[in-house]
């Protein structure tokens, strides 16, 4: 009996033993678990493709649309580093205001707990969409349109499948040089030649000018970088690629059509390169983000290429030799199995430009004619009824500003259609590298010249297309460099 119970105890401490060594292991685990946090992310895309009938915008004549050619949709890439989340969203509109992207990010927060500052929603471009804007970009719609309502619930929607598709994940980036498609639309003419502008002045500056005679040089440069950044599970299975080209858009589609342009293009065929398998689930998600293009296009006016291009053609051309190029680049990426996150945010208050006594009168008078009645300048009415807009709009808007950080991968956010030069100006002084910038994020407010360009004219710079003051660019610059610079304070500040 008594050897019974010593065999007893024996094995009791022995037991006992045991669980408190699995304790310390389990404790162990628990700690390098703790060490380690797990980065995740998810990808989802949403149909966002607008009714027919409503008139196609991103040009002055503005057609019903008749016939869908390929769906528009948004698409969002949601990163998690176990302590922060970030939501990218991509929108194929040509500008989206901002009462549409603040409803869909404060229902997101709601449903995914990510804070509203730390979404990025942007437009990508596409001139063959209609309108998710105020009828005057400048103020804000009492109520969202039919369509703005559906636009804001769909990005809301996005956000909340692709948070709900998070799973381990690796990250990495990279970028790669594509300088063929590139060209400065804006050109400045020889000396002493000008042309003349709608409100009845002379531009030393020409948009999209043809290969007339007189033409100098380009006022302006191209970026010839596509940025991109990539997810991948552990195993290697493609998740969603992210990339960013300063390049307008290419067009070539019928009058009428619905189309998601280039940006479109490029998503399905890098995914095709990269062995993405589309019937995985959740699929691969492939994103063209648009950089810093508001003077950049597709139109080589001194080339002396005579290929042409039916409908769809040229679009396709552009992206698969963008999406061959990253493909090649990917292949080199460090993928990373953590890195950190982080958001900084800033409304940036710009004082809205304001018509002169002079271009009042010569508005009304040229709207109090018939339509049909003799022009100066084609567009002369156009922008008649622009500047009767700007004048009613407020004194001034408040610009949302956004930056992330990626690891050592830095974003800017930016609610215009940005110079290039300002792109390339944003990459050269942030302390984060690579550094790339998002246009039409957060709102849509016009163009945005630097201001050098004002004192030469051009398209971009009349009243009515540029909508803010012309010191607007160096001030937004500066911000987002402070907010940068936030975002590596607190990187110093965690380094060990």
């Amino acid at each position: 009996m008594n050897t019974r119970r010593r065999s007893f105890r024996t094995l009791s401490t022995t037991a006992a033993a045991l669980v408190t060594l699995g304790l310390f292991a389990g404790r162990a685990e628990s700690q390098t678990a703790a060490a380690k946090p797990l980065f995740r992310a998810g990808a989802a895309t949403a149909n966002v493709t607008p009714f027919l009938g409503e008139p196609i915008v991103g040009n002055f004549e503005t057609p019903p649309a008749s016939h869908v050619h390929d769906e528009l949709h948004a698409r969002c890439l949601v990163l998690d580093d176990g302590a922060t989340k970030l939501a990218i969203v991509l929108v194929d509109s040509v500008g989206v205001s901002r009462e549409v992207y603040d409803a869909a990010k404060k229902l997101a927060a709601e449903k995914t707990g990510i804070p509203a500052q730390n979404i990025l929603a942007a437009a990508t471009h596409t001139h063959s969409g209609t309108s998710s804007q105020s009828e005057n970009m400048m103020r804000s719609n009492e109520r969202l349109t039919p369509y703005q309502q559906l636009l804001s619930q769909r990005i809301a929607d996005v956000i909340q499948v692709a948070a709900n598709n998070l799973e381990p994940a690796q990250i990495g980036w990279g970028a790669v040089d594509v300088p063929g498609p590139l060209f400065n639309r804006r050109w400045l003419l020889q000396p002493g030649k000008t042309a003349k502008n709608p409100f009845g002045g002379d531009d030393r500056a020409v948009m999209n000018p043809g290969n007339r005679p007189d033409l100098l040089e380009p006022a302006g440069p191209t970026d010839p970088q596509v940025s991109f950044l990539a997810v991948r599970t552990p195993q290697g299975r493609p998740l969603a690629l992210l990339a960013n080209y300063s390049l307008h858009y290419i067009g070539g589609v019928p009058i009428g059509h619905v189309s998601a342009d280039y940006f479109a293009c490029f998503g399905r065929r890098i995914g095709l390169l990269l062995d993405a398998d589309s019937r995985g689930f959740p699929p691969f998600v492939g994103i063209m983000s648009n950089g810093t293009s508001g003077d950049v296009n597709n139109i080589d006016v001194k080339g002396t290429s005579t290929r042409s291009y039916g409908p769809y053609q040229k679009m396709n051309v552009v992206a698969d030799e963008l999406a061959d190029a990253v493909a090649g680049a990917y292949r080199k990426v460090a993928f990373h199995d953590h890195v950190p996150l982080a958001a900084a945010h800033r409304e940036l208050t710009l004082a809205t430009r304001k018509p002169t006594p002079e271009q009042l009168d010569r508005a009304r008078k040229i709207l109090a004619q018939p339509a049909d009645a003799p022009k100066q300048h084609g567009l002369e009415r156009a922008y008649a009824q622009r500047t009767l807009e700007l004048n009613d709009a407020p004194a001034e808007i408040s610009a949302p500003l956004q930056a992330l950080r990626i690891g050592d991968l830095g974003i800017a956010a930016i609610p215009f259609e940005v110079f290039t030069e300002i792109g390339l100006d944003i990459k050269r002084h942030s302390p984060f590298q690579p550094t790339f910038t998002i246009e039409l994020a957060g709102g849509s407010y016009g163009y945005l010249p630097t201001p050098r360009h004002f004192a030469i004219g051009g398209y971009e710079t009349w009243l009515g297309t540029n909508n803010v003051e012309p010191e607007a660019s160096t001030k937004i610059v500066e911000t987002l460099m402070e907010l940068f610079g936030d975002l590596d304070a607190q990187r110093k500040a965690a380094r060990p």
